[in-house]
């Protein structure tokens, strides 16, 4: 078989079998593009002719090309996940992948504001103007609520029910979950849509999306990163991510005694194991404070 069909098959398999979201397929597609690029200029252009050397070589290549550690184990993932498949479909006897070890991931925190710089980035954006009011909106909901900018770009009116204090969010794999909203995220979110959206809407645009574009249309996660990293600079902040307030979001609450379990489900994750990061974040704060208040540290 070829390579190519052999990737369209599996890539089927994720779409219809498995139900993965559109960007997963599509994720999964490029990096076994790039897989399917470099064994045909090595001249393997049939499945069953890969062995583990090619693997390993294809490994090497992505270091060599200068790619990140997280991104060989992305595409290496992609790979090892790709023919398994094909020894499950028995397209193949065996997977040349499935002794080829990941490579180590480097023990790096997510990035976090501290409380006062997150004060100082909402409290910059009070102005009554719509823009002023959507942009405070969107900070105070990534803050507020932890959700990713997917998430925050894909919110639609009929998931508000802010009479109620809740979102309901659509994460990876279109889960869904009940995202809490209360305080200064309610007030700001609730302004918005009183006093701000309808500068933005269009009668002959009608749409769901609660944040809107001067078209009328949803606003982008292209357009949420450039209001976020705009908002970061103006506080001194360069490179401002939309998934830092949500790191941040997880710290502070873990900081103010909230539970780990309780942080998971907010913020969506299936797995506990990767909610614990934060304990490590919260760990690292505790160690900056003594080494910056004990007279002997």
């Amino acid at each position: 078989m070829r390579i190519e069909q052999a990737i369209d098959e599996f890539l089927a398999h994720l779409r219809v079998e498995r139900g993965s979201s559109a960007h997963t397929v599509e994720a999964y597609g490029g990096d076994l593009a790039d897989y399917a690029s470099f064994l045909a200029e090595a001249g393997i252009t049939l499945l069953e002719r890969i062995d583990r050397d090619a693997v390993v070589a294809y490994e090497a290549d992505l270091a060599e090309r200068g790619y990140a550690v997280t991104s060989i184990d992305r595409h290496m993932s992609a790979v090892k996940s790709f023919h398994k498949f094909c020894v499950r479909e028995e397209f193949t006897k065996a997977s040349p992948a499935a002794n080829v070890h990941l490579p180590a991931a480097p023990d790096k925190l997510p990035d976090v504001l501290t409380i006062e710089q997150v004060n100082t980035l909402l409290e910059r954006h009070d102005g009554t103007d719509p823009t002023s009011l959507r942009n405070r909106a969107i900070l105070e909901v990534l803050y507020g609520c932890g959700l990713r900018v997917s998430e925050c770009s894909g919110l639609d009116l009929g998931n508000c029910a802010l009479a109620e204090g809740y979102l309901r969010v659509v994460g990876k794999g279109d889960k869904e979950r009940v995202s809490p909203i209360g305080g200064c995220a309610l007030d700001a979110l609730t302004a918005y849509l009183e006093r701000g959206r309808g500068a933005f809407a269009k009668p002959h645009k009608p749409t769901s999306a609660v944040f809107l574009n001067r078209r009328g249309t949803r606003l982008s996660r292209q357009s949420i990163h450039a209001i976020v990293a705009k908002a970061g600079t103006a506080i001194g902040v360069e490179g401002l991510h939309p998934h830092t307030l949500r790191h941040s979001f997880a710290t502070h609450m873990l900081e103010g005694g909230a539970d780990l379990r309780v942080i998971q489900e907010i913020l969506g994750h299936s797995d506990i194991a990767t909610t614990q990061i934060y304990t490590h974040v919260n760990r690292a704060h505790i160690r900056e404070e003594y080494l910056s208040a004990h007279p002997r540290a």
